[in-house]
């Protein structure tokens, strides 16, 4: 996509990790440069600030995120088994927002973002 057409709370590529937009600001084109846009995101697996600037017309990466619905099938540590309730495939992660990680019990049911072969678990249902 252009760097133009994305917006607050959009999601892009910066560095090569995934991130979600917080902040976006463009400068209107002057007499020697095209319009320019600086982004503040918030990466989605380190939570640390990325930042960039690039013309509007500039070609960026967006990331695909498949949320998907999981079950917790053991707990050891600060890594976590996880059954996919469609495909039944089972993976391990250690990636979990602070806010959940109190919530989540064995056999328990979470939703869970995979990007770019990396998951994280974003919310606990029920």
């Amino acid at each position: 996509m252009d760097l133009g057409s994305l917006k607050v709370g959009s999601y892009i590529m910066i560095d090569g990790e995934p991130c979600r937009i917080v902040s976006y600001d463009h400068s209107k084109p002057g007499k020697h440069g095209s319009a320019k846009a600086r982004v503040a995101a918030i990466g989605v697996f380190d939570g640390s600030r990325h930042s960039m600037v690039s013309p509007v017309s500039a070609n960026v990466e967006v990331p695909l995120i498949n949320k998907k619905s999981g079950q917790i099938i053991s707990l050891s540590g600060q890594t976590l088994q996880i059954m996919d309730l469609e495909t039944f495939e089972v993976f391990e992660t250690s990636a979990v927002e602070d806010e959940i990680r109190d919530k989540i019990t064995q056999g328990s049911e979470v939703e869970y973002w995979k990007v770019l072969d990396r998951v994280k678990i974003v919310r606990a249902k029920g």
